[in-house]
């Protein structure tokens, strides 16, 4: 990590100016040329705290290898941010800087930069597209306004672009779409939005149509103001930063000028269909004259439609090729919505006073947490002392920073609506809520339980004042993990918890048989990233055990069990008696439920209940098969009784031990992970992959055709798929790609079943 300030730049431009060569610090700097910083220190201070309305806070998402990376890299060279173009094959991006992403060419961490287009502060966030990383694009998408989905023309909607999507719907973010890579030559503009269609469930908005197709592309017209946009071959060795803009003449090719008629004109009757205040403009004013509609009032149309998440405009372009980017960021900041024209139900309780979210922890050796926060509301300033809602606790920012991927601008003070990193906050994690003190969120109780009461609505407690976090999923692959030496041992535990605290997917435990670390993950790509960083970075050289599948139990039926433990420890004696009833809860998806009878639940104290909840807890964490969590059983406690002194402890011990014999009475069933496989393959190769995936206990539910390849969707247990990658490439010679992601879980039938067990238990 980098913090370039401005003394560093002006350094820059006094070594130059004077022959010299110039450090380590300033050619990261110089290298990067912030354009806000080239005229003085007036222009730093106008961007710090922008007007509100000029914001726009966005995310890049899309399936792996659509053009993301390249997307955000052009924006950067065009908006002045980067003095040279940055290709992810040469691992020199920007937002791409870990070393396990340059040598893959994927992204791995969502990286934050800041830059100007025009008179708009963007605040970008590029987010990754593989599925084992599911969780950066979940909590980035949290404090985001808008985001932009990129495609593959040739490809459309893939599998994890559907992922991203629903977590977009789910927060409510207004969507623009960019069909990237129209140079390809499979690159068909129909059949992409036919896909945004049929899949997304979506109502595109076609903005631009291309000009030719394949390595024909050359430009795009612009449907609502009926211009034509060519970029210049010749400039610059074709850095796309020079394109011709001119309106359509009648001279023009005749077939091109009925596309663009015909266009045109479905848009505009789209728009007045999903826009009645256009409708009403168009049927009072032009009528069936399409040709007289001003493009200002259409483009305020589409706006509207986008905002309200009635339809998604469509742009398209190539990123690699430089074409159709700038037109990409025109539409940012004309259709996606600023901080102020987003709906915050919480945020009007804290009025003036901060309110911000942490919504992602990086680790750093010299400073440790850094934490990244999205400002709802007053003003963040470096420092200063913040309360902690969800850790009922102050801490004292040092420092507060402007994020740009890994080097950071150093700054005093920064205005609600906007992503800052803060240095100082050891305690914060993803997903707590920051506010200016403990008064401030008593005042903002104050103001909710006044609202509550002037609109006669239910109490508000105070624990509802905290800002939604983010949902973080289950991990389906774990292994255990050693350090080289008992010496490292204290080593290895700092970094597994510096790497927890950036990454919630990532769980670790001690199992409680062997005593091992047990590392828990999303995939194996996932866990192979965690083990290169504690090697890289912690210097750690640990040793993985074989991968293995995340189960879950489950029961069969109900059962009934009662137990009495009776202990003296010292000079006390406990004594407690439990009974219980676990039933199937099948409709309660992957959680487990617990209630009281009511005779019981009114002679229970509140230490007590708890003890009780926490031994039925900790006994949903080892189910009776195979110790693994369980799932869809509800327990029902019908007696509890105790001996006066009894510790709580003894309570929950008494409950846990009950538990396990209600579940092994219950008979268990073991449920393994299922896999969506999405697989992209040419024909002939169709039949070799159909009959591999037969042999790994695969189900194929559907075969697309999608332009000149197969599309094979399928589903399959995840302990079938270990090293798939490899076995795909050499079916199909390294031509075929594919997706995984979590389904459900799924019983296994009996005889799989035992083969498990035998296969644990070192029999097969």
């Amino acid at each position: 990590m980098h913090v370039v300030t401005i003394p560093v730049l002006r350094g820059c431009i006094r070594h130059l100016l004077n022959g010299s060569s110039l450090t380590c610090r300033c050619r990261i700097a110089w290298k990067r040329n912030y354009s806000f910083f080239r005229d003085d220190v007036k222009s730093v201070k106008a961007v710090l705290n922008p007007d509100i309305s000029k914001i726009r806070n966005i995310g890049i998402m899309a399936h792996i290898d659509a053009g993301k990376t390249t997307t955000t890299e052009r924006m950067l060279y065009y908006s002045g941010y980067t003095r040279a173009l940055g290709d992810v094959d040469d691992g020199d991006t920007v937002t791409d800087y870990m070393a396990q992403e340059r040598e893959r060419g994927i992204t791995i961490q969502s990286a934050a930069v800041t830059f100007d287009w025009k008179d708009h502060r963007i605040n970008l966030i590029d987010t990754p597209g593989h599925v084992d990383f599911t969780l950066e694009v979940e909590r980035a998408l949290r404090v985001l306004d808008g985001a932009v989905a990129v495609f593959d023309a040739s490809a459309g909607v893939q599998a994890q672009t559907l992922t991203v999507w629903r977590q977009a719907q789910k927060h409510k973010i207004p969507c623009v779409c960019f069909l990237n890579k129209m140079d390809k030559p499979a690159a068909s503009l129909k059949y992409s939005i036919d896909s945004i269609k049929t899949k997304l469930k979506a109502n595109p908005v076609l903005l631009q149509i291309p000009i030719g197709s394949g390595k024909g592309f050359t430009g795009l017209v612009d449907l609502i103001t009926k211009q034509k946009i060519m970029w210049l071959e010749n400039s610059l060795a074709s850095d796309g930063r020079d394109f011709e803009m001119r309106a359509l003449q009648p001279s023009e090719d005749p077939e091109l000028l009925q596309s663009v008629s015909e266009a045109r004109g479905a848009l505009i009757e789209q728009v007045a269909d999903l826009d009645d205040e256009f409708a009403e403009l168009l049927l009072g004013d032009y009528g069936e004259n399409f040709d007289a509609v001003p493009a200002g009032k259409l483009q305020e149309a589409v706006r509207r439609v986008t905002l309200a998440r009635k339809g998604v405009p469509v742009l398209c372009g190539s990123s690699l090729k430089n074409k159709g980017v700038q037109t990409l960021l025109d539409a940012i900041t004309a259709y996606l919505p600023a901080p102020n024209e987003r709906h915050h139900d919480l945020v009007r309780w804290y009025k003036d006073d901060l309110c911000a979210l942490a919504f992602k922890v990086i680790h750093d050796k010299q400073r440790g947490p850094l934490v990244f926060v999205r400002i709802y509301s007053g003003t963040m300033k470096a420092q200063s002392a913040v309360y902690n809602i969800n850790r009922n606790g102050t801490e004292r920012m040092s420092r507060l920073l402007l994020p740009f991927a890994d080097q950071h601008i150093e700054i005093p003070s920064l205005s609600a609506g906007n992503i800052a990193l803060t240095v100082g906050l050891k305690q914060t994690v993803t997903g707590d809520t920051i506010v200016s003190s403990k008064a401030s969120a008593a005042a903002a109780v104050k103001r909710a339980e006044n609202e509550a009461e002037d609109n006669r609505s239910s109490h508000r407690e105070s624990s509802s004042l905290v800002l939604a976090g983010v949902e973080v999923p289950e991990p389906v692959f774990f292994c255990s993990i050693e350090p080289p030496s008992m010496a490292k041992q204290a080593d290895l535990e700092h970094a597994l918890s510096c790497l927890q605290r950036e990454d919630p997917s990532l769980k670790v435990r001690t199992d409680p048989d062997s005593g091992q670390m047990i590392l828990c993950g999303m995939g194996e790509l996932h866990i192979e990233i965690i083990h290169d960083r504690i090697k890289r970075e912690f210097n750690i050289e640990t040793h993985l055990g074989p991968l293995q599948v995340a189960y879950r139990e489950t029961i069969l039926q109900s059962a009934s069990a009662s137990d009495t433990l009776d202990r003296t420890l010292g000079d006390k004696r406990h004594v407690v008696t439990v009974e219980l009833t676990v039933h199937s809860w099948t409709e309660s998806g992957t959680s487990c439920d617990i209630t009281f009878e009511d005779k019981v639940k009114a002679q229970l104290s509140s230490d007590i209940r708890e003890a009780v909840e926490h031994g039925v807890q900790s006994a949903y964490f080892q189910g009776p098969v195979m110790g693994c969590p369980v799932q869809g059983v509800q327990t029902v406690i019908q007696h509890v009784s105790w001996e006066s002194g009894t510790s709580s402890a003894m309570v929950s011990a008494c409950v846990s031990r009950c538990m396990l014999k209600a579940l092994r009475l219950a008979g268990g069933q073991v449920l393994e992970p299922v896999m969506e496989l999405e697989v992209t393959l040419g024909e002939e190769n169709l039949s070799s992959v159909l009959g591999d995936l037969a042999q790994r206990r695969g189900t194929v539910r559907e075969i697309q055709t999608q332009q000149e390849n197969k599309v094979l969707l399928a589903t399959v247990p995840l302990a079938e798929m270990m090293g798939y990658s490899t076995v795909l490439r050499t079916l199909t010679s390294g031509n075929a790609t594919f997706s995984l992601e979590l389904s459900s879980y799924e019983p296994m039938n009996l005889q799989d079943q035992n083969t498990l067990l035998n296969k644990m238990a070192g029999l097969a």
